[in-house]
Parts: C-alpha cells; sequence; structure tokens
C-alpha cells in the first residue's frame, strides 16, 4: 500500500474525482432506492385496498359470508385469486375469523396482525403487520350488509415479493450508475493527465519549488551572486553580493537598476571584448574591493539574454590559504613525532643487537612508561576511535611543545549524542585543547599544565579543560564566541570558538568559561543526550 506522501499529484486528483464520484453515485442510488421503495410501497398499498374495496361489494361474497358458505367463498376468491398479482387473500367473518386463505391456512383461526379492529369499525385501512406467512402490506375493507359488518376481506402483498419486485426495478438504474461511474473513471483519468501536462509534468511542490528556489539559492550561497541583461540592468542578486558591495536597496529598488550605479567602471563587467565567452576565477576589484570573480553566460535559444557574476573577497580565499597551512604545519609535527620514535626504534634495535638487553629494558622503561599508561587510560576509556586518535595526537603534541596534558581519572565516552558529529565533536575539543595550548605557552608563570575532564556518566556529556595560561581579556569576554574576535594576532584566527559554540548550540548544549586559580581559563561544555 503507498504511502500518502509517496502519491503523485496526478494520482491524488483522480483519486479524488473518482472518491467524489464514488459519493455522489452512492448519494444518487441512495436517494433513488428510498424513493422508489416508498412509491412502491405506497402504489401497492393502495392497489391492495382497492381490491380489498371492490371483493367486499360483491353481492355473492356478501352473501356467502352472511350464510359462512366456505365453499363457495373459496371458488369465488380462487377465481379472482388466479387474475390478481396479490400474495394472498384473506376472507374472515364478523369475528375476525377466518373463512377463507390462498394458502389454505386453517379455517376459523383468528386472522393475527392485531390490524382488525379499525375495519370491524367499518373503516379500510392499509397496514405492514405479521401474518400466519409473515410480514406482509396489508389492504382490509369491510364486508357490510344493511349497515352492519358481517366480514372483513385482506388483500395482502409478502415484504420479500416487494423485495424483489423493487430490486428487478432497481436493476437498471444500477446498470445506468455503473456506466457512469465508467464514464466518470475515464474522465477523471483523462482530466488528471490533462492538468499534469499543463503543469509540464511537475508536482505542485515543484512547481512551488522552482518559484522559490531562485531567491532561495541565490541566499543561499556565501559568493556574491549579480545576474544582469544585455543593458546591464539587475535582473536578481543575493544578500551576498549587497553586504560586499554596501548596497541597502530593498529588491524592489534595485530590480532594473543599472549595475554601474553600484559597480564603478569595471573592463571585467562592462569591456566589450571577451562578452561572448565564459570567464573564471578573475582577480579584479569591484569599487575598492579586491575579489575573485566569474561571470557565465545566460544563453536562451542560443543567444546571450545576459549574464551571472558571482564574486568572493580575495581575502577570504587568503584566510582559507592559511587554516590550510596551520593544517600542513600540524602534518609537519606529526612527521616530527613519528621520526623521533624512529629514533628510538633504532636505538633499541642496537641494543637489542649488541645483547644489552637490560639497558634495552630501562630504556623502553624509560621513554614510555608515561606515554603508555595515558595511551592505555585513552583507549580504554574512549570508545569512538576517531576522537581517541584525536587525544592520542593532542597529548603528544603538547609533549613536543613542552606542556603536560593531564587526563581526569573519571574520564569515559562511549557514544554521541545524535545531534552531533564526530567531526563537530572533535572541531570542539580539538579548538579548545589548542587555545588551551597557545594560552599556556604565552604565561610564563603557569605550570604548563592542562587538565582534561571528558564524561558521558550522567545525562549529558560534560567537557571541562582548564589551563594555567594568559586568560581571556576582559575586552573580548562578551564577544568570545563571535566570529572574528580573538585575543591572538593575525586576521585568521578567532574562527574556532565561534565554530565551538555553533557545533553545541546545534547539540542543544551550551558552553561556560571561567577563570582560573591562580592562572588561566576553565572552559565547560554540557551537550545533552
Amino acid at each position: 500500500m503507498l504511502k500518502k506522501s509517496q502519491l503523485t499529484f496526478t494520482t491524488k486528483l483522480f483519486l479524488s474525482l473518482l472518491l467524489f464520484s464514488l459519493i455522489v453515485l452512492a448519494l444518487l442510488q441512495s436517494y433513488i432506492w428510498n424513493t422508489t421503495e416508498t412509491n412502491l410501497y405506497r402504489s401497492l398499498g393502495e392497489k391492495a385496498q382497492i381490491q380489498a374495496k371492490e371483493l367486499s361489494v360483491l353481492p355473492s361474497l356478501i352473501q356467502y359470508v352472511k350464510n359462512n358458505d366456505t365453499n363457495e367463498i373459496a371458488n369465488l376468491i380462487n377465481d379472482i385469486f388466479e387474475q390478481s398479482d396479490a400474495s394472498y387473500i384473506v376472507i374472515g367473518d364478523a369475528n375476525a375469523n377466518r373463512l377463507f386463505h390462498t394458502a389454505n391456512s386453517p379455517l376459523h383461526s383468528p386472522m393475527v396482525g392485531g390490524d382488525n379492529r379499525e375495519v370491524l369499525n367499518g373503516n379500510s385501512s392499509v397496514t405492514i403487520s405479521h401474518g400466519s406467512l409473515g410480514l406482509a402490506l396489508r389492504g382490509k375493507a369491510p364486508i357490510i350488509d344493511n349497515g352492519n359488518v358481517i366480514g372483513i376481506v385482506s388483500v395482502g402483498y409478502m415484504i420479500d415479493d416487494i423485495y424483489e419486485l423493487h430490486i428487478s426495478q432497481f436493476i437498471p438504474i444500477i446498470v445506468f450508475c455503473s456506466l457512469l461511474f465508467l464514464a466518470l473513471f475515464i474522465f477523471s483519468f483523462c482530466f488528471s493527465k490533462s492538468i499534469k501536462k499543463q503543469m509540464l509534468n511537475l508536482e505542485p511542490n515543484e512547481i512551488a519549488l522552482l518559484v522559490k528556489s531562485q531567491k532561495s539559492i541565490m541566499e543561499s550561497i556565501f559568493e556574491g551572486i549579480i545576474a544582469i541583461d544585455t543593458h546591464y540592468q539587475i535582473i536578481n542578486i543575493n544578500q551576498s553580493a549587497r553586504c560586499m558591495l554596501d548596497i541597502t536597496n530593498s529588491d524592489e529598488l534595485l530590480i532594473n537598476r543599472k549595475l554601474s550605479d553600484f559597480i564603478k567602471s569595471n573592463d571585467f563587467i562592462y569591456g566589450s571584448d571577451n562578452q561572448h565567452q565564459d570567464i573564471h576565477d578573475h582577480i579584479c576589484y569591484f569599487n575598492d574591493i579586491s575579489v575573485i570573480a566569474n561571470r557565465i553566460r545566460i544563453i536562451v535559444d542560443e543567444k546571450i539574454q545576459g549574464w551571472v557574476i558571482t564574486f568572493r573577497n580575495f581575502n577570504d580565499i587568503n584566510l582559507l590559504s592559511m587554516q590550510l597551512t596551520q593544517v600542513t604545519q600540524y602534518v609537519d609535527n606529526l612527521r616530527a613525532i613519528r621520526h623521533e620514535h624512529l629514533n628510538w626504534l633504532a636505538t633499541l634495535s642496537g641494543l637489542i643487537y649488541m645483547k644489552r638487553y637490560e639497558e634495552a629494558q630501562s630504556f623502553i622503561a624509560l621513554q614510555s612508561a608515561d606515554n603508555q599508561n595515558n595511551l592505555d587510560f585513552i583507549t580504554e576509556n574512549i570508545q569512538i576511535p576517531a576522537i581517541c586518535g584525536l587525544l592520542i595526537g593532542k597529548y603528544s603534541k603538547a609533549h613536543e611543545i613542552g606542556l603536560k596534558l593531564i587526563f581526569d581519572p573519571a574520564c569515559q565516552l562511549s557514544a554521541l549524542p545524535a545531534l552531533i558529529s564526530e567531526t563537530e565533536f572533535m572541531s570542539i575539543l580539538g579548538n579548545l585543547l589548542d587555545n588551551a595550548f597557545n594560552a599556556s605557552l604565552k604565561n610564563e608563570q603557569g605550570d604548563k599544565t592542562i587538565y582534561l575532564y571528558l564524561s558521558d556518566a550522567t545525562d549529558e556529556i560534560v567537557l571541562e579543560i582548564s589551563d594555567q595560561g594568559c586568560g581571556v581579556d576582559q575586552d573580548i569576554r562578551n564577544s568570545i564566541f563571535e566570529p572574528g574576535v580573538t585575543s591572538q594576532e593575525g586576521k585568521e584566527h578567532g574562527i574556532g570558538l565561534h565554530l565551538v559554540s555553533t557545533y553545541i548550540k546545534k547539540a542543544n548544549g551550551y558552553i561556560t568559561f571561567e577563570d582560573n586559580t591562580p592562572y588561566g581559563t576553565i572552559f565547560s561544555v554540557f551537550i545533552p543526550k
């Protein structure tokens, strides 16, 4: 069975029309059924009453009833019954006892049904009552002689017979409604296909997405984007372009404005020599801003209808390059550690070759006792391999730069919450440790020790990193998590803590910091599971 979300617009429209048709036809059939049933009961009731009245005034029947001559009554009524469509005819006396019944019911037994009193009072009636043969529609009339009621005539139609008659009359209507439903089925199918074709075979949500996608895509891209026509009038512009070019006008005021109103003369945009070519990664100036720009042609029916210009601040590219340089430096540090370990292995190899096993054992104990204990602790208590590797790398880095990274004995981590990925948590942990390293190196009075506590023992993951570094300047304490805010020199800094704060908020957590004693800072992170 298809889920609702999997149904296409054509299918939904077709099923809706089909369901509506079914409901209308069902209501129509119900109305026709009830109407024809009511009319059938009324007509047969009137017919039964008329037959009863006609029989009650027959002189011969009056005389036979008066004489209680059941044989003559039977001969008379049987001839009449053969020409009637009634289910039965009953003749009774003044006491409502049977004198004749076409179904050969016992004579002189009471006429059942409880509808004889009104007839014995001289009035005809039409009722639906239970008789000896079952539920029936009965028309009754009194047999009157010289003003006295001497008997009863009852003409009945069995309810089962009426139902069969009703069904036989209703069959043509059922056939008509079935054909009508088939016609509506075909119409619904063709109509839904026609609508789908006019909508270019797109779903309504796809049409809505296309209508909004241009603005959404423009606003979601970090680069500045400007679309212009062949007269250099602005067709569209995104928020990044407005910010970089310091344009404050609304979209309505920008559309169809000349691009030259916002960007001064520029051969990259307005030059006529290369308008028929796409240009990529061109370094130029938009006003006083150095940018890396691209220009792509808008081609409709093999004719140029305009251009899309994308650009990005050249300084942002430099910043990215510096960050990549830091990564390269970190790789170099790892390479240096690898070389150091190779030297240790060479030394061990030489001692073993000379069969100086005690000196080799002492060398191993001297170089790796402390390291091995920490490595064993990390691998046993941190169950996520990527984070375990990061902590081992940070521990080695701290050792190389003259710092001491100490892990709290209660550290443990088995799994991360669904709202934060390993990469994001590694970014949080790595940035906070790097900041602690840098701060510790700047403060000559500190003990060069960084303490780390990481635990998921409660209903939240708690990360606490404390150092004996230079602390956080009072000027930036209120804005330390904003992008670009840093106490270090160089434009390439000021991103780490912003990323940390962003990832923590994404995971519905929070971060705090406070002064350590006697020096440094304590950063605390709380992320709910």
